[in-house]
This record gives structure tokens, C-alpha cells and sequence, in this order.
């Protein structure tokens, strides 16, 4: 971080702010939406608008496709599909990059960058990038158009690195970064134009939702009761993950109802609390993991079971999994993601092709893996995220367990 210059409202919200982890029209997984409206009811909010036929199957096919590259470095690892010619900018100089970034305001992006930044400072001293200039939007769609024009107009970038708050919003933005002829690198959250020289991010949504949903049915009976938590509504690859998770239950005959919480953990253990007083409950699906150990804590103050449950790949979740011995899932939206927007840098350089939908690996973390994923991230803070992918980077461990 040290070597990255830094403006915006970026030194404020370094570690805690755990709002919104994946993040209203379209920031993430891990998202750092400005909506944070909580419903009070479960089942309000309806899926058919998210819900596209054809973008579940390519995912679904996707979930087991063979990918490009080393096994070992996932984060280079790549669909095959359309390439982009980078010769053009082919060149010897260092590049300055300018990062136009959503934010930092959930422990997903804060892990994540971490990792760029470690990143960074290996391509800084190869010579490939001259400095990073990072302006941070704090969640919010005006600052972050503010931020891109800004860059554009001060004329001194050699490659665009955009991480977008929200997707309508922000893509005319991009593309006027796109029309300075320059590369521009969109990751993480999409913009509803192609113009960028390639876009970034694991394989989505939907596939989230598959693979939870199925680990539920395959673990429940027919009639069963699930309790679904989401972080809040208008977000979409939230909204894909729990519209693809709706399908799958309702045509498996599992009632689920959906509650949007905030990503408080207070909510999460009312809503818990109340559906419990209710009835049974079998299940939990969530659509990002922090919040977890609260839902936990619910049953635990009541006396039952423990349910079936999916949280996601950070390291509460696999500690109180593996200490509650419970069934479960984590389900993983690859945070080592945040690497592949500066290694693209790279071989723009090198003026070598690169995917113009760079779509990374996301394989959920299973009960027979969880051991080795927690005995190699021992040591590490609970908001950590168990495939970052940093363990070859210069600040390892250090720079990811003192946040």
C-alpha cells in the first residue's frame, strides 16, 4: 500500500466498515451498495426480474468447464472465448495506473486489497507500473462518475482500472474512459457496455446460487424450511445468486423464505430468532458469509439443531463450521480476483491478447477441504477470506493480518 498513492475517502474505512460484503444496482459480491433498506418480512422481494434463462445455463455450464492456464495460479486462469488484441499499447515505459474503485467498505474488498496492493508492489519494482493513483467512491455512484472523469481529464493515465459501484450508472463513465483510447479494465461488478479491454470476475451470481441451493437440497427433505438470508435488494450479483437459488428450491419442494438484513449481525439473529419461535427451521442460505456466526448464535440461544447452512469462504464462517461441526457449504466468490486487473496491466505491456471476458475459477470450499483451508490461513483476522490467493506475494502474512 505504501507505494499506491491514495485519494479520495479512502484512509477512513480501512478495516471495519462490514456493511455490504458483495456487494443498489450492481456492486457486487461483495458489494458496497448505498442502499442499505432491510425488509422486515421474509418473501417480499421477487426474483422474475433477475432472472435470465440463458445467463443461469452459461453459467451453469461454466461452473465445469475446463479453464485455461495453471491450477496453480487461478487468478491468470481464464475461459477460453474472444481475445482482445493488446498490441497497440505495447510498451517499455512504466505505466501509471489510475483505479477508480467502489470502495473498501466490507472485509471482501478490504481483503482484496490487500492483495492488489501486494501485487502492486511486485509490478512496481519489474518496471511494468509506475505508480497506482487510487480514488476511492465510498459506495456512492456520483463520486465514483466524479472520480473516472476526474482521471480522464487530468490526462496522465496510461491504463483505466475500474471497479464499478453500481452497473447502469456507472457505464457511461466508462465509456468515456473507453474513448480516450486507452485500456480500460473493468472487474468484479459489469457495466452494460463491451467497451472495455477486457472485464474481470469469477463466474457470478447464478453459479453462487446453483451450488448452494443443490448443497441444500441434497441435504434436506422435500417440505423442509429455509431461512434465506441477503444483505439487501437492487444489487446484481446478489440478486442473481438468490434468484437462482429460488428456482432450484421451489422446484424441489423447499419452502424458503428471504429476508434482506442489512449485513447486521444483530437483524440476522432476530430474523433467526423469529423464524424459530415460528416453527422448525432445517436450513439457512446466505448470499455472503459475514453475518454467519450470528445465525449460528440464534440456534444456539434456542436450543435446537443446528440447520443446513452456506455461508461463504471467510474465515468466521469456516471457524464456527468447523467448531459446530454443523453441515455446511462455503461458497466462494473469488476474492483473488483483485490481482488479475494489475496482472492484465502486464501483459497489456507486453502488448500479449487477454481475454475480453476474463471469467476466473469459483469452486466452493467443501467439508473435506475446510482443514486444509483453515490450517493455511491460520493466524489470519475473522474478516479474512480463505481464497485470496496472496501466498506468494512479498507482504505475506504480514500485510493481510495486520489490517
Amino acid at each position: 500500500m505504501r507505494r499506491s498513492k491514495i485519494t479520495g475517502v479512502l484512509a477512513g474505512v480501512a478495516v471495519l466498515a462490514v456493511l455490504t460484503a458483495c456487494s443498489t444496482e450492481e456492486p457486487d459480491e461483495e458489494t458496497g451498495a448505498t442502499d442499505s433498506t432491510s425488509e422486515e418480512e421474509g418473501g417480499e422481494s421477487s426474483s422474475d426480474e433477475w432472472f435470465v434463462q440463458a445467463d443461469y445455463d452459461e453459467q451453469e455450464q461454466q461452473m465445469t468447464a475446463t479453464f485455461e492456464g495453471n491450477p496453480d495460479e487461478p487468478w491468470l486462469q481464464y475461459i477460453d472465448g474472444p481475445m482482445t488484441d493488446t498490441s497497440q499499447f505495447a510498451t517499455q515505459e512504466a505505466m501509471k495506473v489510475c483505479f477508480a474503485n467502489a470502495s473498501i467498505s466490507n472485509p471482501w474488498r478490504q481483503t482484496g486489497w490487500i492483495t492488489m496492493n501486494q501485487q502492486l508492489e511486485v509490478l512496481e519494482e519489474s518496471g511494468v507500473i509506475s505508480e497506482m493513483e487510487t480514488r476511492d467512491a465510498g459506495d456512492d455512484d456520483n463520486t465514483q462518475i466524479a472520480d473516472i472523469d476526474y482521471f480522464i481529464s487530468e490526462g496522465n493515465c496510461d491504463v483505466f482500472i475500474i471497479s464499478p459501484n453500481s452497473t447502469a450508472a456507472l457505464t457511461p463513465a466508462v465509456e468515456r474512459a473507453c474513448d480516450t483510447g486507452k485500456p480500460v479494465i473493468v472487474f468484479d461488478r459489469g457495466v452494460e457496455t463491451d467497451c472495455a479491454t477486457t472485464f474481470i470476475h469469477p463466474i457470478g451470481g447464478y453459479a453462487w446460487g446453483i451450488a448452494t441451493a443443490n448443497f441444500l437440497v441434497d441435504n434436506l427433505e422435500e417440505g423442509d424450511r429455509v431461512i434465506a438470508l441477503r444483505i439487501l435488494p437492487g444489487v446484481d450479483v446478489l440478486e442473481t445468486r438468490w434468484a437462482a437459488a429460488e428456482k432450484i428450491f421451489e422446484e424441489n419442494g423447499i419452502e424458503a423464505e428471504d429476508h434482506f438484513t442489512g449485513a447486521d449481525p444483530a437483524e440476522i439473529k432476530k430474523i433467526i430468532t423469529d423464524a424459530l419461535v415460528q416453527g422448525e427451521v432445517q436450513g439457512v442460505w446466505m448470499d455472503a458469509g459475514d453475518g454467519a456466526v450470528a445465525a449460528i448464535e440464534a440456534f444456539e440461544d434456542q436450543g435446537v439443531e443446528y440447520p443446513v447452512m452456506t455461508g461463504e469462504d471467510e474465515m468466521s464462517f469456516l471457524r464456527a463450521w468447523e467448531e459446530t461441526g454443523l453441515t455446511g457449504l462455503a461458497p466462494v466468490y473469488s476474492n483473488f480476483q483483485w490481482r488479475t486487473p494489475l496482472l492484465a496491466v502486464e501483459k497489456i505491456a507486453k502488448g500479449e491478447e487477454i481475454p475480453a471476458e476474463w471469467v476466473l475459477p469459483q469452486e466452493p470450499i467443501t467439508e473435506d477441504e475446510r482443514a486444509q483451508y483453515l490450517e493455511a490461513n491460520e493466524g489470519m483476522p475473522e474478516g479474512h477470506y480463505a481464497k485470496f490467493g496472496g501466498e506468494d506475494l512479498p507482504g505475506y502474512p504480514d500485510a493481510w493480518q495486520d489490517r
